[in-house]
């Protein structure tokens, strides 16, 4: 096997060497981690090149080049990732490079839009987290989130697409029916049509120590990086979706135990029934139900948890080096300001759930409904989670993804 281009040495439970493993693993860039507690091989090489003392972590490139604890957008830049738009004008542009942001990408390019995809941190979104999905048409075994992911970007820039990564839409502005992206790296682009896919993020724990211990023990979604650095370990597993069950069914490949937390008192009312079936299956998977996590405790690194039985109250204070949080999640989409009309949780609203006793907003500009997917602003359209009224699942958001092309396409005939 071709020893990896990208190396990383630093210490396993460093927040900064978290963030840049995870940033390269669902980037789909091989590298080698060199963990400077295990062995003496990541000092060796460290003393070798001159970089004894250091700011860790130390990211060594293929060219000798040596990067002490780089910002991502540093490391991205040296990576030659595509971080700096081509044009300053496209027929659509789509925020979020989840599935649907993937698919509208594909479909976008394919029918001879001008199509940019903008995505702030890895092509997939939370499904490129997902170690396994076996329900999604045409993989009968199952495909991981990060390869469904990897073949979708291939097949947008084949097609044309250009796709800016990691780098963040900042501000959006509209004048005479044109939308201005403002971009977290200083440039700005125009598009006709703007397609919002930028799905959801973890909702986060309100438990003591959990903030201040994140990426050095404790981690929101499946952080497969660090699934070898469980092995043999017992791992906690906080949430009762599909997203937790694959990332416990994951995890039990490497880990001694896993112990799935759950508040209700079975996994029915939110898994999928085969996961459900296969964690029963898995003879190192244990559930625990109606319980919660209410701190964490360790200095540097996640020690212990404690936990508490929400029907007797009584609460127990165990060993734990491991805790993986999937506990819902909430809409991204700050950088949209009021542009858009959202419900109560932050949503965004489109096509018939924007009229209210059949009538259109009052500050809808045009004589025409508006179009499914579209939202209260024209030309603007929501895809998959962010969406109000989305379904969750990744068939559902490629579909709308296709979809919203589609909608494009008519509304581009209007104002063309």
């Amino acid at each position: 096997m071709t020893e990896p281009s990208v190396r990383v040495i630093g210490h396993q439970w460093a927040r900064d060497a978290h963030a840049i493993k995870d940033f390269l693993g669902r980037n789909q860039v091989p590298f080698r981690w060199l963990d400077l507690d295990r062995g003496r091989r990541a000092g060796a090489l460290l003393e070798e090149m001159g970089l004894t003392g250091a700011a860790l972590p130390v990211v060594l490139l293929a060219d000798h080049t040596a990067l002490e604890d780089p910002p991502i957008e540093v490391l991205a830049e040296h990576l030659g990732m595509h971080m700096h738009a081509d044009r300053t004008y496209y027929d659509v542009a789509i925020v979020g490079a989840g599935p649907a942001g993937l698919a509208a990408a594909v479909y976008g390019a394919t029918e001879g839009l001008s199509t940019v995809l903008i995505e702030k941190e890895a092509p997939g979104g939370q499904a490129g987290t997902s170690s396994r999905i076996e329900n999604y048409l045409g993989f009968p075994t199952g495909v991981s989130g990060a390869e469904l992911a990897s073949r979708a970007l291939t097949q947008a820039t084949r097609f044309g697409a250009e796709v800016l990564t990691p780098v963040a839409a900042t501000k959006l502005t509209i004048e005479n029916g044109y939308k201005t992206l403002e971009l977290s790296d200083g440039n700005s682009l125009t598009c006709r049509g703007l397609i919002i896919a930028t799905g959801v993020a973890y909702r986060h724990l309100p438990a003591e120590g959990l903030d201040r211990l994140t990426g050095a023990g404790v981690y929101y979604g499946a952080a497969t990086t660090e699934a070898l650095a469980a092995e043999g370990q017992h791992v906690y597993v906080v949430g009762s979706a599909n997203s937790a069950g694959q990332g416990a069914k994951y995890f039990s490949k490497f880990a001694d135990r896993v112990t799935v937390i759950i508040r209700g008192p079975d996994l029915a009312a939110h898994m999928s029934q085969y996961l459900i079936d296969q964690l029963d299956e898995t003879p190192n998977i244990e559930v625990l139900p109606h319980t919660h996590v209410t701190k964490a405790i360790g200095e540097d690194h996640l020690q212990e948890i404690e936990l508490e039985n929400l029907e007797t109250g009584e609460q127990t204070t165990v060993p734990a080096s491991f805790l993986f949080i999937f506990i819902g999640a909430e809409p991204s989409h700050e950088w949209l300001g009021e542009t858009v009309a959202c419900d109560e949780h932050g949503y965004i609203l489109t096509g018939p759930d924007l009229i209210e006793d059949d009538q259109l907003p009052a500050d809808w500009p045009l004589k025409r409904h508006p179009l499914h997917l579209e939202t209260s602003s024209p030309g603007i359209f929501a895809t998959g989670d962010v969406r109000h009224g989305s379904i969750r699942r990744v068939a559902g958001a490629v579909g709308e993804g296709s979809t919203a092309i589609q909608l494009v396409h008519r509304y581009l005939a209007e104002v063309h």
